[in-house]
């Protein structure tokens, strides 16, 4: 259970979503497809062949799901803004059509009292920059920060909390290196060119936040973050830990932080980076926040067979699991946290992703009773209260993910949801976990009060 007297007054609650996941209407209002559109329909890509095409209509029920967070007691909602909805071609002039959707939901979310915290880019890359090059390309980090200027500048007069990417790793390695994500590739020099402009991306687009919001921005960056630990203690085991934490952790940490890249895995990599003068500066501005998403840690094995980082995932014997077989392992967001405090200096962290997916379903009384959620959102709360009793300057949480939603080369075969869809009707109900969140969001609220009442 979490101690929610080390939670501070200021602690931010709310819940994520992104929009491929969740909007639907994909062909509506001059939107124009994404590779995520184009990856969806590459026989075998996505589980059952699904595709984001209608995925939770959030596109028309947003009024809903925002009375859904307010009623949940949510104090930030965690956002993506889709980038073929403002600049369909992922260059030239801003959709008004599409923009609008998101000038619509800002005032929405105000007038409920929640908090918008918008992300830039959650993967849905426009179909067009993609046939150029994608983010191989040089030029598709400088379109970024364009696209990234534009949102600022129209909604950054209600909007302060940006962020730039969600979880490069996966842009990067998964969809470069990996071919599990869009756009499917399996390239190394693919796979570390798109590294290295997707983070100049984020270093060009938090200039371009900076300079064209009207109000003064809060810029972050949100990396997926894994604890690596070997899975004996023979060499090859312990090397391999090392490279696995240069692939999954240091590769995406050291840049921004003004470490530059780091020399063993540009070694390893074997791949020249496209660098110019100047860039690795770009890279490192300066961060308001870092967001951490956490989901599992990795024990790992030599396995010079496989691709790089030549390290393999190995289960835990005994650990629990969830629906997808990730092992939960609460004490690894704790050792995270305190290791982005400790070793990169975080002046303001988030866990900005948490959760879990299990195979939910509505009951005959109409209820989801999803016990191991709830017990996996107490877990990993109780993991961040023990890292700010340690001095983790810790400010905010978002539970992974307000809905059920397409869950990209998953289709809709996993739930993460604290509301459950039902996705032939787009009903939305509320799981026991939901009613758990918004307990201790109602507790720490009244905790809190409690200890600003002078005594009688």
């Amino acid at each position: 259970m979490p101690d929610l007297s080390e939670f501070p007054e200021d602690f931010v609650w709310g819940a994520a979503t992104s929009a491929y996941q969740i909007e639907g209407a994909v062909a509506e209002d001059g939107r124009l497809p994404s590779i995520w559109d184009t990856f969806s329909r590459v026989p075998g890509a996505v589980a059952n062949g699904d595709t984001g095409d209608v995925a939770c209509d959030h596109y028309h029920r947003s009024s809903e799901d925002v009375a859904l967070m307010r009623s949940l007691g949510l104090g930030a909602y965690r956002f993506s803004v889709a980038w073929p909805r403002i600049v369909p071609t992922g260059s030239g002039p801003v959709n008004a059509r599409g923009l609008a959707f998101y000038d619509r939901l800002v005032d929405e979310l105000l007038a409920a009292g929640i908090r918008p915290f918008a992300t830039l880019y959650h993967w849905d890359l426009p179909q067009g920059l993609q046939d150029v090059g994608g983010w191989t390309s040089r030029a598709t980090a400088e379109r970024f920060a364009e696209y990234a200027g534009a949102v600022a500048a129209a909604l950054g007069d209600r909007v302060t909390d940006w962020t730039t990417l969600n979880e490069p790793l996966c842009s990067a390695w998964i969809g470069h290196l990996e071919g599990r994500m869009a756009p499917g590739l399996t390239d190394l020099e693919a796979a570390v060119r798109a590294s290295y402009h997707l983070l100049l991306g984020h270093g060009l687009a938090t200039q371009a936040i900076r300079a064209e919001a009207p109000r003064t921005p809060q810029v972050g960056y949100v990396v997926n973050l894994s604890p690596i630990e070997p899975a004996s203690d023979r060499l090859e085991d312990v090397a391999a830990a090392v490279r696995a934490d240069g692939h999954v952790n240091r590769w995406w940490l050291d840049p921004v932080h003004g470490r530059g890249f780091p020399a063993d895995m540009r070694e390893l990599y074997g791949v020249d980076l496209p660098e110019r003068s100047g860039d690795l500066a770009v890279i490192a501005q300066p961060l308001d926040y870092l967001g951490i998403n956490y989901y599992f840690r990795q024990i790992v094995t030599a396995d010079p067979d496989g691709p790089a980082p030549y390290a393999r995932q190995l289960p835990v014997p005994g650990s629990p699991v969830t629906g997808m077989d990730w092992e939960v392992y609460p004490d690894g967001l704790e050792e995270l946290l305190v290791r982005a405090a400790a070793e990169y200096g975080a002046r303001r962290l988030y866990v900005t992703e948490s959760g879990a997916a299990w195979p939910d379903t509505v009951d005959a009384d109409g209820e989801v009773r999803d016990a191991e959620r709830t017990a996996y959102l107490e877990g990993h709360l109780a993991a961040c209260g023990r890292a700010l009793a340690r001095g983790v300057p810790l400010a905010g949480h978002f539970a992974w993910s307000l809905l059920d939603n397409f869950e990209w080369a998953y289709g809709y075969a996993h739930r993460f949801g604290l509301v459950h869809v039902d996705y032939e009707t787009q009903r939305r109900t509320m799981k026991d976990s939901g009613r758990r969140y918004a307990a201790l969001i109602a507790e720490h609220a009244a905790l809190r009060a409690a200890e600003r009442t002078p005594a009688s």
